[in-house]
Protein backbone atom coordinates (compact mmCIF):
# COMPACT_ATOMS: atom_id res chain seq x y z
CA UNK A 1 0.00 0.00 0.00
CA UNK A 2 1.23 3.49 -0.83
CA UNK A 3 2.52 5.48 2.15
CA UNK A 4 1.11 8.96 2.77
CA UNK A 5 2.64 11.26 5.38
CA UNK A 6 0.35 13.54 7.40
CA UNK A 7 1.05 16.54 9.61
CA UNK A 8 -2.45 17.88 10.19
CA UNK A 9 -2.19 17.44 13.96
CA UNK A 10 0.50 20.13 14.04
CA UNK A 11 -1.55 23.28 13.61
CA UNK A 12 -1.17 26.81 14.92
CA UNK A 13 -3.44 29.63 16.05
CA UNK A 14 -4.52 32.14 13.45
CA UNK A 15 -6.13 35.58 13.78
CA UNK A 16 -9.91 35.64 13.47
CA UNK A 17 -10.96 35.71 9.86
CA UNK A 18 -7.69 34.41 8.42
CA UNK A 19 -8.35 32.54 5.21
CA UNK A 20 -5.75 29.75 5.32
CA UNK A 21 -7.85 26.54 5.38
CA UNK A 22 -6.03 24.34 7.87
CA UNK A 23 -9.06 22.10 8.44
CA UNK A 24 -8.64 20.71 4.93
CA UNK A 25 -5.70 18.55 6.02
CA UNK A 26 -7.55 16.91 8.89
CA UNK A 27 -10.59 16.24 6.71
CA UNK A 28 -8.42 14.72 4.00
CA UNK A 29 -6.55 12.39 6.36
CA UNK A 30 -9.80 11.17 7.89
CA UNK A 31 -11.28 10.47 4.43
CA UNK A 32 -8.19 8.53 3.35
CA UNK A 33 -8.16 6.46 6.53
CA UNK A 34 -11.89 5.78 6.35
CA UNK A 35 -11.60 4.50 2.77
CA UNK A 36 -8.30 2.65 3.26
CA UNK A 37 -6.79 4.41 0.25
CA UNK A 38 -3.25 4.67 1.64
CA UNK A 39 -1.25 3.92 4.75
CA UNK A 40 -1.23 7.22 6.66
CA UNK A 41 1.90 7.81 8.75
CA UNK A 42 2.66 10.72 11.07
CA UNK A 43 5.29 12.91 9.44
CA UNK A 44 8.68 13.26 11.12
CA UNK A 45 10.07 16.72 11.82
CA UNK A 46 12.92 18.00 9.69
CA UNK A 47 16.00 18.82 11.74
CA UNK A 48 18.07 22.00 11.40
CA UNK A 49 20.71 20.17 9.36
CA UNK A 50 17.98 19.25 6.85
CA UNK A 51 16.63 22.79 6.61
CA UNK A 52 20.15 24.16 6.15
CA UNK A 53 20.37 22.21 2.89
CA UNK A 54 18.13 24.91 1.42
CA UNK A 55 18.11 27.84 3.83
CA UNK A 56 20.55 30.46 4.99
CA UNK A 57 21.61 29.82 8.62
CA UNK A 58 20.82 33.38 9.67
CA UNK A 59 17.30 33.10 8.23
CA UNK A 60 16.74 29.73 9.88
CA UNK A 61 17.89 31.06 13.25
CA UNK A 62 15.55 34.04 12.97
CA UNK A 63 12.59 31.84 12.08
CA UNK A 64 13.23 29.31 14.83
CA UNK A 65 13.66 31.98 17.52
CA UNK A 66 10.80 34.24 16.42
CA UNK A 67 12.89 37.17 15.18
CA UNK A 68 11.08 37.80 11.90
CA UNK A 69 9.98 41.40 11.42
CA UNK A 70 6.34 42.34 10.94
CA UNK A 71 7.07 42.90 7.26
CA UNK A 72 8.58 39.42 6.91
CA UNK A 73 5.63 37.83 8.67
CA UNK A 74 3.30 39.71 6.36
CA UNK A 75 5.21 38.34 3.35
CA UNK A 76 4.73 34.80 4.68
CA UNK A 77 1.05 35.56 5.31
CA UNK A 78 1.02 33.72 8.64
CA UNK A 79 1.85 35.08 12.10
CA UNK A 80 4.92 33.62 13.82
CA UNK A 81 4.47 31.11 16.62
CA UNK A 82 6.33 28.02 17.85
CA UNK A 83 3.55 25.98 16.24
CA UNK A 84 4.27 27.62 12.88
CA UNK A 85 7.90 26.48 13.10
CA UNK A 86 6.93 22.94 14.14
CA UNK A 87 4.40 22.63 11.35
CA UNK A 88 7.01 23.87 8.86
CA UNK A 89 9.43 21.23 10.08
CA UNK A 90 6.78 18.51 9.77
CA UNK A 91 5.83 19.63 6.27
CA UNK A 92 9.45 19.35 5.12
CA UNK A 93 9.90 16.09 7.01
CA UNK A 94 6.84 14.67 5.27
CA UNK A 95 8.29 15.48 1.86
CA UNK A 96 11.64 13.88 2.72
CA UNK A 97 9.82 10.77 3.95
CA UNK A 98 7.53 10.68 0.90
CA UNK A 99 10.54 11.04 -1.41
CA UNK A 100 12.20 8.06 0.26
CA UNK A 101 8.93 6.12 -0.10
CA UNK A 102 8.80 7.03 -3.79
CA UNK A 103 12.28 5.65 -4.39
CA UNK A 104 11.49 2.50 -2.40
CA UNK A 105 7.98 1.82 -3.68
CA UNK A 106 7.47 3.94 -6.81
CA UNK A 107 5.07 6.41 -5.16
CA UNK A 108 5.09 8.44 -1.94
CA UNK A 109 2.64 11.15 -0.88
CA UNK A 110 2.82 14.16 1.42
CA UNK A 111 -0.73 15.14 2.46
CA UNK A 112 0.33 18.77 2.22
CA UNK A 113 3.70 20.23 1.27
CA UNK A 114 4.64 21.99 -1.93
CA UNK A 115 5.93 25.10 -0.13
CA UNK A 116 7.41 26.53 -3.29
CA UNK A 117 7.41 30.25 -2.43
CA UNK A 118 10.09 29.91 0.26
CA UNK A 119 13.47 31.33 -0.79
CA UNK A 120 16.85 30.50 0.75
CA UNK A 121 16.67 33.58 2.97
CA UNK A 122 12.99 34.51 3.10
CA UNK A 123 9.50 33.10 3.40
CA UNK A 124 6.59 34.11 1.18
CA UNK A 125 3.06 33.12 0.29
CA UNK A 126 2.23 30.73 3.19
CA UNK A 127 5.67 29.08 2.81
CA UNK A 128 8.35 29.27 5.51
CA UNK A 129 10.68 26.44 4.44
CA UNK A 130 11.05 25.00 0.93
CA UNK A 131 10.33 21.29 1.21
CA UNK A 132 11.16 20.26 -2.36
CA UNK A 133 14.56 21.94 -2.33
CA UNK A 134 15.44 20.36 1.01
CA UNK A 135 14.29 16.91 -0.13
CA UNK A 136 16.12 17.18 -3.47
CA UNK A 137 19.39 18.03 -1.77
CA UNK A 138 18.87 15.41 0.93
CA UNK A 139 18.42 12.65 -1.69
CA UNK A 140 21.55 13.79 -3.48
CA UNK A 141 23.56 13.96 -0.26
CA UNK A 142 22.53 10.35 0.40
CA UNK A 143 23.67 9.37 -3.10
CA UNK A 144 20.23 8.10 -4.09
CA UNK A 145 19.56 10.34 -7.13
CA UNK A 146 21.14 13.09 -9.15
CA UNK A 147 18.65 14.09 -11.85
CA UNK A 148 15.33 15.50 -10.59
CA UNK A 149 12.14 16.68 -12.29
CA UNK A 150 9.71 19.05 -10.61
CA UNK A 151 6.22 19.24 -12.12
CA UNK A 152 4.59 22.21 -10.44
CA UNK A 153 0.89 22.46 -11.28
CA UNK A 154 -0.07 24.72 -8.42
CA UNK A 155 -1.67 27.74 -10.06
CA UNK A 156 0.97 30.06 -8.57
CA UNK A 157 4.51 30.01 -9.93
CA UNK A 158 7.05 28.39 -7.61
CA UNK A 159 9.39 31.36 -7.50
CA UNK A 160 11.33 30.20 -4.44
CA UNK A 161 11.96 26.77 -5.91
CA UNK A 162 13.00 28.25 -9.24
CA UNK A 163 15.47 30.56 -7.51
CA UNK A 164 17.34 27.54 -6.11
CA UNK A 165 16.78 24.76 -8.66
CA UNK A 166 15.90 26.15 -12.10
CA UNK A 167 18.24 27.07 -14.93
CA UNK A 168 21.89 27.64 -14.12
CA UNK A 169 21.18 27.39 -10.40
CA UNK A 170 20.94 23.59 -10.75
CA UNK A 171 21.56 21.99 -14.16
CA UNK A 172 20.53 18.54 -12.84
CA UNK A 173 16.99 19.70 -11.99
CA UNK A 174 14.27 20.50 -14.52
CA UNK A 175 11.38 22.67 -13.33
CA UNK A 176 8.13 22.37 -15.31
CA UNK A 177 5.49 24.90 -14.31
CA UNK A 178 2.05 25.87 -15.63
CA UNK A 179 0.87 29.06 -13.96
CA UNK A 180 -1.97 31.51 -13.87
CA UNK A 181 -0.26 34.28 -15.80
CA UNK A 182 -1.94 37.19 -14.02
CA UNK A 183 -1.63 35.64 -10.57
CA UNK A 184 0.79 35.77 -7.63
CA UNK A 185 3.79 36.08 -7.48
CA UNK A 186 3.98 39.26 -9.51
CA UNK A 187 7.78 39.23 -9.71
CA UNK A 188 8.66 35.94 -11.40
CA UNK A 189 11.75 33.74 -11.38
CA UNK A 190 11.97 31.87 -14.71
CA UNK A 191 11.59 28.09 -14.73
CA UNK A 192 12.98 25.64 -17.27
CA UNK A 193 9.80 24.50 -19.06
CA UNK A 194 7.00 26.93 -18.32
CA UNK A 195 3.77 28.43 -19.59
CA UNK A 196 1.54 31.20 -18.24
CA UNK A 197 -2.18 30.85 -18.91
CA UNK A 198 -4.76 33.65 -19.01
CA UNK A 199 -7.51 34.05 -16.42
CA UNK A 200 -10.47 31.79 -17.09
CA UNK A 201 -8.49 29.04 -18.86
CA UNK A 202 -10.53 25.84 -18.77
CA UNK A 203 -9.92 22.11 -19.01
CA UNK A 204 -9.19 21.75 -22.73
CA UNK A 205 -6.60 24.51 -23.06
CA UNK A 206 -4.92 23.57 -19.78
CA UNK A 207 -4.64 19.88 -20.66
CA UNK A 208 -3.37 20.72 -24.14
CA UNK A 209 -0.58 22.81 -22.62
CA UNK A 210 0.32 20.03 -20.20
CA UNK A 211 0.28 17.40 -22.94
CA UNK A 212 2.68 19.56 -24.96
CA UNK A 213 5.07 20.39 -22.13
CA UNK A 214 5.35 17.07 -20.29
CA UNK A 215 7.38 15.26 -22.98
CA UNK A 216 9.67 18.28 -23.29
CA UNK A 217 10.41 18.29 -19.56
CA UNK A 218 10.89 14.51 -19.38
CA UNK A 219 13.23 14.51 -22.37
CA UNK A 220 15.23 17.42 -21.00
CA UNK A 221 15.32 16.17 -17.42
CA UNK A 222 15.83 12.39 -17.82
CA UNK A 223 14.81 12.23 -14.16
CA UNK A 224 15.49 9.60 -11.54
CA UNK A 225 12.66 10.98 -9.39
CA UNK A 226 9.84 13.49 -9.82
CA UNK A 227 8.27 15.85 -7.31
CA UNK A 228 4.68 16.54 -8.45
CA UNK A 229 2.92 19.57 -6.93
CA UNK A 230 -0.73 18.71 -7.55
CA UNK A 231 -2.26 22.03 -6.57
CA UNK A 232 -6.05 22.12 -6.21
CA UNK A 233 -6.06 25.86 -6.92
CA UNK A 234 -6.55 25.81 -10.73
CA UNK A 235 -10.13 24.82 -9.81
CA UNK A 236 -12.86 27.08 -11.16
CA UNK A 237 -14.23 27.87 -7.69
CA UNK A 238 -10.90 28.50 -5.97
CA UNK A 239 -10.74 31.89 -4.26
CA UNK A 240 -7.11 32.52 -5.24
CA UNK A 241 -6.88 30.60 -8.51
CA UNK A 242 -8.45 32.60 -11.36
CA UNK A 243 -8.39 29.63 -13.76
CA UNK A 244 -11.48 27.55 -14.55
CA UNK A 245 -10.67 23.85 -14.38
CA UNK A 246 -13.42 21.47 -13.33
CA UNK A 247 -12.89 18.59 -10.93
CA UNK A 248 -12.95 16.29 -13.95
CA UNK A 249 -10.25 18.39 -15.63
CA UNK A 250 -8.05 18.25 -12.53
CA UNK A 251 -8.48 14.47 -12.38
CA UNK A 252 -7.46 14.24 -16.05
CA UNK A 253 -4.42 16.39 -15.26
CA UNK A 254 -3.37 14.02 -12.49
CA UNK A 255 -3.89 10.97 -14.71
CA UNK A 256 -1.79 12.50 -17.48
CA UNK A 257 1.11 13.17 -15.12
CA UNK A 258 0.76 9.76 -13.48
CA UNK A 259 0.69 7.86 -16.75
CA UNK A 260 3.61 9.75 -18.32
CA UNK A 261 5.81 9.11 -15.29
CA UNK A 262 4.71 5.48 -15.04
CA UNK A 263 5.44 4.87 -18.71
CA UNK A 264 9.02 6.01 -18.21
CA UNK A 265 9.44 4.29 -14.84
CA UNK A 266 10.00 7.52 -12.89
CA UNK A 267 9.23 7.34 -9.14
CA UNK A 268 6.94 10.15 -7.99
CA UNK A 269 6.65 12.08 -4.75
CA UNK A 270 3.20 13.71 -4.74
CA UNK A 271 2.63 16.98 -2.86
CA UNK A 272 -0.79 18.62 -2.59
CA UNK A 273 0.36 22.26 -2.58
CA UNK A 274 -2.27 25.04 -2.74
CA UNK A 275 -6.03 24.87 -2.56
CA UNK A 276 -8.41 27.61 -1.38
CA UNK A 277 -11.83 26.57 -2.61
CA UNK A 278 -14.87 28.61 -1.67
CA UNK A 279 -16.10 25.33 -0.19
CA UNK A 280 -13.42 23.50 1.77
CA UNK A 281 -15.20 20.26 0.85
CA UNK A 282 -14.34 20.90 -2.81
CA UNK A 283 -10.64 21.26 -2.05
CA UNK A 284 -10.72 18.07 0.03
CA UNK A 285 -12.51 16.22 -2.79
CA UNK A 286 -9.86 17.34 -5.32
CA UNK A 287 -7.03 16.31 -2.99
CA UNK A 288 -8.71 12.97 -2.28
CA UNK A 289 -9.03 12.26 -6.00
CA UNK A 290 -5.32 13.03 -6.48
CA UNK A 291 -4.28 10.71 -3.65
CA UNK A 292 -6.62 7.98 -4.91
CA UNK A 293 -5.26 8.25 -8.45
CA UNK A 294 -1.63 7.87 -7.42
CA UNK A 295 -2.36 5.31 -4.69
CA UNK A 296 -4.03 3.03 -7.24
CA UNK A 297 -1.05 3.30 -9.56
CA UNK A 298 1.39 2.77 -6.72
Amino acid sequence: MVRAFAHDRFTYPLPDGHRFPLGRYRMLREAIEERGIAEVIEAPAAADHDLLLAHDPVYLDRVVHGRLSDREQKAVGLPWSPELVERGRRSVGATIAAAHAALDDGTGINLGGGTHHAFADAGKGFCTFNDVVVATRRLRAEGRVQRVLIIDLDVHQGDGTHSMLAGAADPDTTCLSINGGANYPFRRVPGDVEEDLPDGTGDDAYLAALERLLPVALDRGRPEVCFYLAGADPYQHDRLGRLALTMQGLAARDAMVRDCLSLQGVPVCVLLAGGYGRRIEDTVAINLATVSSFAREG
